[in-house]
């Protein structure tokens, strides 16, 4: 077993003419070299948990190319690809650019299929709800912007949605009158029940719509998805799940959460090349809602239809066929354990000073990697200034009308000793920005 994971981890890091494939070669081989890959973390999956072993994190964090003079501690906003995703992007790249209205269109763009199957397989829905979007912002607004709605409509979501999506409804409320609702939640929700009741209790008799968050981005916050769909189902009402940070970052199937619509980033947690997306939609849904770009007619029912977009980086989204293979190797249950691992390794130690309030719940189910703390009399933005400044650290501030905080994100790549960095540095960073 210590054998193939050695071989494994070592052949994920390697560029792809170190497997010995020719130029030539690499288009048709380097789908056989990825199930081969896989087939060897099938034994890994029924292996001892490896959440803290830092000897086979760090061979994994080898399969990335980061710069180490940083501590990268937000994967959150967009994450670094594998070296063999990048390959693949690049190779697909190169392979369009020999005569891209044969090579581009006529040889790759029918490869979108495949990208597609294996996206559905790996999430539990069926291909033909599966839309490749270029991020979770444009699925989202393909939702948002794709219901008829009237004048005095309402659409119902929290205070602590992604800005870009609160943007779109406000663009429908100055441009045709819609109204948006927003409620406030707790700073960190630790009842999913209560979440559920303050959906409920906020929904009027002009009602249309409700929009809401799989995982906040400002805290990591995870909400109860699946019990909000289901009152909202009774009530008869369509709910709309960002799911920007969902996918690939803590273990779940689009299909448990018996949601018609949902949109995600592939280029957060699954690794995938940068501007790439999924969106489902049930297929009961299609036809009725509108595509952001306009399609023909006879792809009215037809997922197809959210991608007419015009000209599009192929080779960026047929590179993200390759990153559900990475995802595999490592195994979902055992990544969201070492991301969880992580969180509760520095946010554990930073609690101890008093001066520090946690706005990320460590308890089970209600957060993954994303946390985020606020520091009693200090300026957030001049100490995640400072950070950087003085440590190469890179971390955002959240701020919120209700709430402000440091939002840290490590990733499969972080080690504990860049955490013990991190913790070290926000301690001197207190006594210096106070």
């Amino acid at each position: 077993m210590a054998h193939d994971r050695r071989r494994f981890l070592g052949a994920l890091s390697l560029p792809m003419g170190a497997l010995g494939l020719s130029e030539a070669a690499r288009p048709r081989a380097f789908g056989p070299a990825l199930a081969a890959l896989d087939g060897l973390t099938r034994g890994l999956a029924d292996s001892a948990d490896l959440t803290r072993d830092e000897a086979y994190w760090f061979e994994i964090r080898q399969a990335f190319t980061p710069d180490n003079s940083l501590i990268n501690l937000n994967s959150g906003g967009v994450s670094p690809s594998p070296a063999v995703v990048q390959e693949a992007m690049r190779r697909y790249l190169d392979y369009s650019n020999t005569a891209p209205t044969y090579t581009m269109w006529e040889v790759l763009e029918p490869q979108r299929e495949v990208v597609r199957d294996r996206l559905a397989r790996e999430w539990g829905v069926d291909k033909e709800e599966v839309a490749l979007v270029r991020g979770a912002s444009e699925g989202l607004q393909i939702c948002q912007c794709g219901f008829d709605l009237k004048r005095g409509d309402e659409v119902l979501t929290t205070n602590q949605d992604y800005v870009r999506m609160i943007w779109t409804y406000e663009q429908r409320e100055r441009r045709e009158g819609i109204v948006l609702r927003q409620f406030s939640i707790p700073v960190p929700a630790e009842d999913p029940a209560q979440i559920v009741r303050l959906f409920e209790a906020h929904i009027t008799p002009r009602t249309r719509l409700i929009h809401m968050c799989h995982m906040i981005n400002l805290t990591g916050q995870i909400l109860p998805v699946r019990e909000v769909v289901a009152m909202a189902r009774r009530r008869g009402l369509p709910v709309i799940v960002d799911g920007a940070h969902g996918l690939a970052h803590f273990d779940f199937k689009i299909s448990d959460l018996d949601c018609d619509y949902y949109a995600t980033s592939l280029h957060k947690w699954l690794f995938a090349p940068h501007g790439t997306g999924l969106l489902y939609v049930r297929k009961g849904r299609i036809a009725p809602l509108w595509p952001l770009t306009a399609a023909p007619r006879e792809m009215t029912s037809d997922i197809r239809k959210f991608e007419e977009v015009g000209t599009r980086a192929v080779a960026h989204l047929l590179g993200s066929g390759d990153a559900p293979t990475f995802h595999q190797a490592i195994g979902s249950r055992r990544k969201e354990a070492r991301l969880r691992h992580l969180r509760d390794y520095w946010m554990n130690r930073l609690r101890q000073n008093g001066r520090i309030r946690m706005q990320t719940s460590q308890k089970p189910g209600l957060a993954a990697a994303i946390a985020n703390f606020d520091v009693e009399g200090v300026d957030l933005q001049k100490l995640n200034q400072w950070l950087f400044d003085r440590h190469r650290i890179i971390t955002i501030v959240t701020s919120h009308p209700e709430y402000e905080g440091i939002r840290a994100t490590p990733s499969v790549f972080t080690t504990l000793e860049e955490l013990d960095r991190f913790c070290d540095a926000v301690e001197s960073g207190i006594r210096q920005v106070a």
